[in-house]
């Protein structure tokens, strides 16, 4: 198995405390010192916490998205790949122990002044809401498309945050049937 680089090192071990203890309770200190590299090392490659930051929500994304396109490639309609979302959600959180989403966990953990971390949970947001947009949109009118996706995401986010506080499934499996309400 190939040994990772500083770089990666840095975001894995940040990505890990991040998600598992939030941003504020972690220090660039810890992330040194778990990562294995060299303070030095680390301002190579990143100027502060917040780019660190940064980086895990970026590379968080790009494999969540990947593996919620993934899961949703076998369904075939529009309607069974929408409710798709909450059979991926389901199966994703009980995963991770019903610890939650790393953008809204992120979020509420945020200082202020951290607008490149803010953008990057923004960005993680509106392509899934977007992405529920164009599925919806080959059987739905693109207003109508628009007004389902969005109530389906406000289902999906609170389904999330409720089922973290839960350490449970019945909130993703409730908004899943109201979902398939919506779509009738």
């Amino acid at each position: 198995m190939k040994k990772l680089g500083v770089k990666e090192r840095i975001i894995e071990t940040a990505s890990d405390l991040f998600y598992h203890n939030g941003f504020n309770q972690t220090g660039i200190n810890q992330i040194i010192a778990e990562a294995g590299v060299a303070k030095a090392s680390m301002y190579q490659h990143f100027k502060s916490k917040e780019d660190i930051a940064v980086a895990y929500l970026v590379k968080r994304h790009a494999l969540w998205m990947e593996q919620l396109l993934n899961f949703l490639s076998t369904k075939n309609t529009p309607k069974d790949k929408v409710i798709g979302l909450f059979d991926f959600l389901t199966d994703w959180l009980c995963e991770v122990d019903f610890r939650g989403c790393g953008w809204q966990n992120i979020i509420t953990d945020l200082p202020n002044d951290h607008d490149k971390i803010r953008n990057q949970a923004i960005n993680h947001k509106n392509e899934v809401r977007s992405h529920i947009h164009t599925i919806l949109k080959d059987e739905y009118s693109e207003e109508q498309s628009k007004e389902l996706g969005d109530q389906i995401l406000v289902l999906i986010e609170g389904a999330i945050i409720l089922s973290q506080i839960q350490k449970n499934k019945w909130p993703v499996l409730t908004a899943k049937n109201a979902a398939i309400c919506l779509l009738k």
